[in-house]
């Protein structure tokens, strides 16, 4: 009989919703198709991105603290940076790869398209700067940019994790001056050549990550980092729904984002008023808490999270790295065979997005197959 891939001693929430984000990134990535709709950004103000940098930061808080409690110091901050490093290897693989895809395409296909879009014309324009800046990470093309900012969130987690070992609040507090400078000084790393900054802003972004890697380090002592309260849970709820709503009804929208200008006028920062993606605006910070609060008080979560019903998705979870790197490329492929080859139809998207998850669900289930030990 075959093994089932699940592992009873992991926690199955954090390889199920790791790889449930995933899932969605790529449908996101394939820009246009249909089953955008159903993915999560369509029902609050955050979407996979976040849910991402939450449950790395969590990984980390279940993998690296250990280290530094038995380790010499140097070896436990190499083994984060070493993943860093990893990261960013994986990175640049695949930004060779996807620029090629879509040079490829404008050029062989005759999808003049590619030349401009996902940010390929600075690179076009200036290819000598350009490439100077895909190896210092000043020049990320669109859809490729979640890779740098998850090895500059790694740089950070060893000072992250010798704080908290001495106090999570400390820790959390410091983090949350950081988000807030990050929004009132516009801090950022720069891009190059283009002027501006990364498009995931590492200083706003580690916030997330940190209260992830708090909620980690807090679940592997058996512990919560927020307790459970019956009038929190269904708070969350309500404000959930009350999210859904804003999004889905144009009346209750127009209604928010007219109260959120009215604090505007009044003097409040950008940061805390609008849906900022680069600098983790409130709204969507607070949004992925909630998400992240209630579905962790529901039993039926950790039940589902354990089905077999759901075990393609955990093992594109368990192997997040190797299966986020081909979904990037076969997204990247996709927009590219779109514009080349075939109107934008909904049969093609729909086909080509199932496609290349059944793709990435087998690349899974093989690098599952192949970290198992050998029997004699």
């Amino acid at each position: 009989m075959t093994k089932t891939p699940l592992v009873s001693r992991r926690d199955p929430r954090l390889d199920f919703f790791r790889g449930l984000a995933l899932v969605m990134i790529f449908i996101n990535h394939v820009p246009g198709n249909p089953l955008e709709v159903l993915t999560n950004r369509n029902f609050g103000f955050s979407d996979a991105a976040e849910g991402f940098v939450f449950m790395s930061g969590m990984a980390a808080g279940l993998a690296y603290p250990g280290a530094f409690a038995t380790l010499p110091l140097w070896r436990a901050v190499a083994k984060c940076w070493g993943r860093a490093w990893t990261l960013y290897s994986v990175h640049l693989v695949i930004t060779a790869i996807c620029l090629a895809i879509m040079l490829a395409a404008a050029l062989w296909f005759d999808a003049p398209k590619m030349w401009t879009i996902n940010n390929v014309g600075p690179w076009m324009r200036a290819p000598v700067q350009s490439t100077i800046g895909i190896a210092t990470l000043g020049h990320q093309f669109g859809y490729l940019n979640i890779l740098p900012m998850y090895a500059a969130l790694l740089i950070l987690a060893p000072l992250m994790i010798l704080i908290a070992r001495k106090s999570l609040p400390v820790m959390l507090g410091l983090s949350f001056v950081l988000w807030v400078c990050a929004g009132e000084f516009r801090l950022n790393l720069p891009a190059y050549p283009n002027p501006g900054g990364w498009f995931f802003n590492p200083f706003a972004w580690q916030f997330l990550f940190a209260i992830g890697l708090a909620s980690g380090m807090c679940l592997k002592e058996g512990r919560r980092l927020v307790p459970l309260r019956a009038w929190a849970v269904w708070g969350a709820l309500a404000l959930l729904v009350f999210c859904a709503l804003w999004v889905q009804v144009g009346a209750i929208a127009t209604l928010g984002r007219g109260g959120l200008r009215w604090l505007g006028d009044l003097g409040a920062p950008f940061y805390l008023v609008n849906f900022d993606k680069t600098f983790l605006a409130a709204p969507r910070l607070l949004h992925i808490l909630l998400l992240v609060y209630f579905l962790s008080s529901q039993p039926w979560v950790t039940r589902l999270s354990a089905s077999r019903w759901v075990a393609p998705v955990s093992l594109m979870g368990r192997f997040g790295l190797p299966v986020f790197a081909l979904g990037t490329v076969l997204s990247i492929l996709g927009q590219s065979w779109k514009a080349a080859l075939v109107n934008d139809t909904w049969v093609f998207d729909t086909s080509y997005v199932f496609a290349g998850l059944i793709v990435q669900m087998g690349f899974a289930r093989i690098k599952w197959q192949l970290s198992q030990p050998v029997s004699r």
